[in-house]
C-alpha cells in the first residue's frame, strides 16, 4: 500500500494575515510629500498650503492611514481626550448637556470618556478623578449636584484642568450653567403680572443646587412684590411628585397659581388638578421650568421656562479647552466668574389672569 499523503489546504480564514498599518511615510510617498509635512498635517502644527494639505488628507484617506495617538501625545503631552464626571442621565437637562459636550468636543477634535458615580458615595467622586487620570484625559468636566461637591472628602488633583457645570462657585475652577435664579424670577413674576396673588412653588430635592436656586429666587420674587410666602411642597424632580403636590394644592381654595421646579412636575400637577374636577388656567395657572420636548403636547399646553442646555455644553468645553490651549485664554476661563446662560419663558395656554 503506498503512502497517504494528506492533502493541505490554505484557509485565510483559519489563518489570517496580518495586514501591516499605513505608515506616516506611506503617506509622505503617495502624496509626494516630505514626512515632516505629513507631520505637520497630523498635528495640526506649522503652515501647510491649502493645495499641499488636500493631497496630504486624500492620502491619509485612500490609505486608511490612522495617527497614532499615544505617539502624539508623548510628543505634544496632550491626549485630545476630555473626561465627564456625572452621577445620572436621567434627569432631561443632564442627557442633553452631555450630549452638546459631545458634539462641541467632536467638532474640537477630542474625544469624550464618562465616568459615572455613585450620588449616594462621595468617595466615589474622588475615585472618578483617578479613573479618569488612567485612562489619560487632558480635562474634566464635572456634571453633578454641587451640594454632593462640597463635601471636604471629596479630592481634587491639583493642576487637572476642570470645568464645572450647576456649581456653588465655590471652587476655584470656571463653572457654567443655565441662569437658575433668572429663570424661577421670570416664572414668579409671570404669574405675578397676570394678576395673581401670590404663587405656590413645587421645589426639586434639597440636595440639587439648581432646585435651591431655583427655590430662593421664586421667594425674593414674591418678598419685592410684598406678597405672601407659602410653605413650598417638596418633590423629587418625577411626576409622581408633582401629583401627590397637586393633589394637596387641590384640595386648597386660595391656590390660583403653581410654579413647579421642572416640567415632569407640573405635569403630575396638571394630572392632580385634573383629576380634581379644577380647570386649567380658569381655576389655577401652572409654569414649569426645562421646557422638555413634550411641554407643548400636554393639555393644556404648558407655559415654562426655556434652559438652554445645548448652550452650557458647548460652552462648558470651550472653557476647559481655553484652560489647555492658551496661557490668555486659560486665564480668562480661570479667572472663577461664573457664565450663565439666560433663560426664556415660554408661554402656552396653561396660564392665564385669575377669575375675578
Amino acid at each position: 500500500m503506498g503512502a497517504h499523503h494528506e492533502e493541505r489546504t490554505s484557509d485565510p480564514a483559519a489563518s489570517p494575515v496580518r495586514r501591516r498599518e499605513p505608515s506616516l511615510e506611506d503617506v509622505a510617498r503617495a502624496a509626494g510629500v516630505s514626512g515632516q509635512t505629513v507631520s505637520r498635517v497630523v498635528n495640526a502644527k506649522g503652515y501647510v498650503g491649502a493645495a499641499t494639505r488636500a493631497k496630504v488628507e486624500a492620502a491619509m484617506s485612500e490609505l486608511g492611514y490612522r495617527p497614532n495617538s499615544a505617539a502624539r501625545a508623548l510628543r505634544s503631552g496632550r491626549f485630545r481626550a476630555i473626561g465627564v464626571i456625572m452621577f445620572t442621565l436621567a434627569p432631561y437637562g443632564n442627557h442633553r448637556t452631555l450630549d452638546a459636550i459631545a458634539v462641541r468636543a467632536a467638532q474640537a477634535g477630542y474625544a469624550l470618556t464618562l465616568i459615572p458615580v455613585d450620588p449616594g458615595n462621595l468617595s466615589t467622586v474622588s475615585g472618578a478623578f483617578h479613573r479618569l487620570a488612567e485612562h489619560a484625559v487632558d480635562g474634566i468636566i464635572i456634571l453633578i449636584e454641587a451640594h454632593q461637591l462640597d463635601g471636604s472628602e471629596i479630592e481634587i488633583p491639583p493642576g487637572l484642568p476642570i470645568v464645572v457645570i450647576d456649581s456653588n462657585q465655590r471652587f476655584s475652577h470656571p463653572f457654567v450653567d443655565n441662569d437658575q435664579a433668572l429663570g424661577a424670577r421670570q416664572a414668579t413674576e409671570h404669574l405675578l403680572d397676570l394678576g395673581h396673588d401670590t404663587v405656590w412653588h413645587v421645589a426639586g430635592p434639597e440636595s440639587s443646587y439648581a432646585a435651591t436656586r431655583r427655590r430662593e429666587a421664586w421667594k425674593a420674587a414674591l418678598e419685592e412684590r410684598g406678597r405672601s410666602v407659602p410653605d413650598a411642597l417638596a418633590g423629587d424632580w418625577s411626576a409622581e411628585a408633582g401629583y401627590a403636590a397637586g393633589r394637596e394644592l387641590a384640595a386648597r381654595d386660595d391656590v390660583t397659581a403653581v410654579f413647579a421646579a421642572n416640567d415632569s412636575m407640573a405635569i403630575g400637577v396638571l394630572h392632580a388638578l385634573h383629576e380634581a374636577g379644577l380647570r386649567v388656567p380658569e381655576d389655577v395657572s401652572v409654569v414649569g421650568f426645562d421646557d422638555v420636548a413634550d411641554a407643548g403636547h400636554v393639555w393644556p399646553p404648558l407655559t415654562t421656562i426655556r434652559q438652554r442646555f445645548e448652550a452650557v455644553g458647548a460652552l462648558a468645553v470651550d472653557a476647559l479647552i481655553a484652560e489647555l490651549e492658551g496661557p490668555a485664554g486659560g486665564a480668562d476661563a480661570a479667572s472663577g466668574d461664573p457664565q450663565l446662560i439666560p433663560t426664556e419663558l415660554v408661554v402656552r395656554a396653561s396660564t392665564a389672569a385669575p377669575r375675578s
